[in-house]
Order: structure tokens, then C-alpha cells, then sequence
């Protein structure tokens, strides 16, 4: 599993060739860069509630008397952003709401994982490693659909805009984590690399090994300090000062420099809303608000690069259908993700959902899980990245993908 890995470790990348760094080097370097199909993720970590980002916009005020909140114009500030298909939108995620009126923006409800823990650990692990209910798998989903790209790629193809490498990433496939692009550095992995990494590979008696060293760590320099310090987002685009808006905006850059970049990871913490989650304003607002002008400040600086890209979300399981005693929700089951693409099939709500009825309720208390998350993964690897073959990139599954991508 770390036989090759390109990773960053304060803010410098390593590269550790524990039995075939060569065989790595030579297969980047011979991958050309250049414009790339890029599937976009972002977790939301602490599980989302689903009910609370987009509710049916009749029936949830029986079970949470000071969460639910009305489509109703007389609500005022506290009305939900009617979608028009029976759900409603939380009035923090209005960013988003353009997208879904140009059809660009689909809503995936009561999706996630079929194991039904309620533990952040476990979940998070089962839907990174694409395998619920099996711990040690050694590898991620996301790292599997790089191996199943059927193409050589660059240094840059799978990154990961976070402090340490997401389980998702983990595997065969080389993958980098960093979290600031201007700090973005080759460093010694070993002593004997003290003089300089790239002058360790200049040593070879072999040619074609001194020849796609020098090419590899030529890649690496597309983007200097000076490149990323000019960026400036088009038509704009206001990125949030927070971790996420500062990721999403890196991985623009990333896209429109042209480094080959083809998969990209972000995060979002701060869901897990068991206490004063509150409506209009409170934590799940505001996280929220972070995640929708993230997104928005990110598709419109894309411009005219946004054919290219694909954008989910994800979270590892939703919230009960109640609130509890402290205002807030406990941990549940099924949750709703979002996924925005010009391919999309947008303006609808997909999925199964099956009601607030208590026979509807997982163990009388949960939105129930009627989508596998696979089924989302899935099409959207296959249809936007070209993945085929389902069963390696989800090992054990045999369901099927969720229709979500126009011809």
C-alpha cells in the first residue's frame, strides 16, 4: 500500500520509493499534463443533516418544534428556499440556488452508506474505502478510480487540499496532500538525499532514470511561488478566508494551470450538530454558508474550464428525524448530498425518498438510507472519468449506478 506515494509533510512533498520510486518516476514523467476531465469531492465531515440542508418542505415540523422551518413567505428571514419538487433548501445554502435553476445542480436524498453505525470513525472509513462493514481495506475508492483512469498521468493527478492524506487517497496510486500550494517543495526523503533530491536521481548510471527525474521535477515546478502569488480568481469569484474556501480556490488554480490534475479532495468539518443547532443562524448555518459560497466562488472561477468538472459532496451519515433535548440532532442514517456539473441531471432531487411516516423510519428514528452511496460514486466515475468497471473500483458491490448524468 506505501510503495508509492507522493505526499506533503509541513509543507514540503516528499516522495518515499520504498521498492519501485523509479518505475513511479518514469510512468509520471512520460504522462503528459494538460487539460483533464476533474472529479472534484469534498467531505463533509461529522455527518450533515440531510433533513435540515434540504427538507421536505411538509412534514418535519411534527418532529423538530424548534428546528423545522417553513417555505412559507411569511416566515420572513427564517423561510426555506422552495426548490419547487416537494423540498426545500436551507437559506444558507442560497449561493447555490442559480445552479439549480440552470439545471447544473442535483440533490442525491436519503443516500449513504448500508452499514448502519453510528460511529464518525467507522463511517468515515466505510465510505472512503468504499467498503461498509469492512475495516482493513487497505485502500481508497478514490485511489482505486485513479489506477481504473486507463491513461498515464502526472505528479499532480490526485490531490488532496487538506493537512494529511484522506483515507480516500490512500493506495498504490501516488497521490499528494498539501495545504498551501505557495509552500509547495521537493525535500530530502532519506539522509543520503541531503544534497538535493533531484541531484540523487542526476547520480544514475541509467539515462532514461537521469532523463525522467529531471522531467518529473520539471513537473513539479509548474507551479512556482510566483505563479500562485499572481492568481487571481476570475469573473469575481469571492472565496471564503476559511480552510475550505482557500482549498476550493487552490484547486482551481490547480485546474486551470493545466497540471493534469484529475482528481481533487477537500473537507469541511464542524457538522456534527448535537447541541444549539439552530435555523437561520448557529452552527449548522454557518457551516453551511461556508460550504455553498465555497462552491459558488469556485464554479464561477472555473469560467469556461467548468465542462471539465464534476463536484460532490459527501458525509458519512445524516441525523435523526427528531431533535433531541438540546436542541440539536443525534447521529442517524441516511443523508443528501449535492453534486453540480454542466453534465448533471440538475433541478430534481434524485433518489428514493421514502417519507417521514414512522413506518418509513430506519429503527423508528432515521431517514432511512434507500441510495447507496456507490451507486452516486460510481456514475459519476464512470460517466464524467471514464471508470468502467464498478466491481474494482468497488470491490464486493454489486448494485447498480444512480442515473445522474445527461448524454
Amino acid at each position: 500500500m506505501w510503495t508509492r506515494r507522493l505526499f506533503l509533510k509541513s509543507g514540503a512533498v516528499a516522495l518515499f520509493t520504498w521498492g519501485a520510486g523509479p518505475q513511479f518516476l518514469a510512468r509520471a514523467a512520460q504522462a503528459s499534463a494538460g487539460r483533464r476531465k476533474v472529479l472534484v469531492t469534498i467531505f463533509q465531515r461529522g455527518a450533515m443533516d440531510g433533513l435540515m440542508a434540504v427538507p421536505p418542505v411538509e412534514g418535519l415540523g411534527a418532529f423538530r418544534p424548534r428546528l423545522a422551518m417553513s417555505a412559507a413567505r411569511s416566515a420572513g428571514e427564517e423561510a426555506l428556499l422552495d426548490l419547487g419538487v416537494g423540498f426545500g433548501l436551507h437559506p444558507a445554502f442560497e449561493p447555490l440556488v442559480p445552479f439549480w435553476q440552470e439545471k447544473r445542480l442535483g440533490i442525491v436524498h436519503a443516500v449513504g452508506s448500508p452499514d448502519p453505525t453510528r460511529s464518525h470513525f467507522d463511517a468515515q472509513d466505510y465510505m472512503e474505502t468504499g467498503t461498509p462493514g469492512r475495516k482493513g481495506t487497505p485502500d481508497g475508492w478514490l485511489n482505486r478510480a485513479v489506477g481504473l483512469l486507463g491513461h498515464e498521468g502526472s505528479p499532480f493527478r490526485a490531490v488532496a487540499l487538506t493537512p494529511a492524506l484522506p483515507r480516500s487517497l490512500y493506495g498504490e496510486e501516488p497521490a499528494i496532500a498539501v495545504t498551501d500550494l505557495a509552500r509547495f517543495r521537493v525535500s530530502p526523503a532519506a539522509p543520503q538525499a541531503a544534497n538535493g533530491f533531484e541531484a540523487l536521481y542526476r547520480e544514475t548510471t541509467q539515462q532514461v532514470l537521469r532523463d525522467t527525474a529531471g522531467e518529473t521535477f520539471q513537473a513539479m515546478q509548474m507551479l512556482t511561488p510566483e505563479t500562485i502569488a499572481r492568481y487571481r480568481p476570475a469573473d469575481g469569484a469571492d472565496y471564503p478566508k476559511t480552510p475550505l474556501g482557500q482549498a476550493m480556490r487552490q484547486i482551481a488554480l490547480l485546474i486551470k494551470s493545466d497540471v493534469g490534475l484529475e482528481i481533487a479532495f477537500a473537507e469541511s468539518a464542524g457538522w456534527d450538530t448535537h447541541v444549539q443547532q439552530g435555523t437561520v443562524n448557529g452552527t449548522f448555518a454557518r457551516q453551511a454558508k461556508d460550504l455553498a459560497q465555497s462552491i459558488h466562488a469556485f464554479w464561477t472561477d472555473l469560467g469556461m474550464r467548468q465542462d471539465d468538472v464534476l463536484l460532490t459532496t459527501m458525509t458519512e451519515f445524516g441525523r435523526t428525524v427528531r431533535e433531541n433535548g438540546s436542541g440539536g440532532t443525534d447521529h442517524g442514517h441516511g443523508s443528501c448530498l449535492f453534486v453540480l456539473g454542466n453534465r448533471i441531471d440538475g433541478g430534481k432531487v434524485h433518489g428514493d425518498f421514502p417519507g417521514l411516516s414512522q413506518g418509513a423510519l430506519f429503527e423508528g428514528r432515521d431517514l432511512p438510507v434507500t441510495t447507496d452511496f456507490r451507486s452516486v460514486f460510481c456514475e459519476l466515475a464512470g460517466g464524467h472519468l471514464g471508470v468502467r468497471d464498478d466491481a474494482k473500483l468497488f470491490p464486493g458491490w454489486t448494485g447498480k449506478r444512480l442515473p445522474l448524468l445527461r448524454a
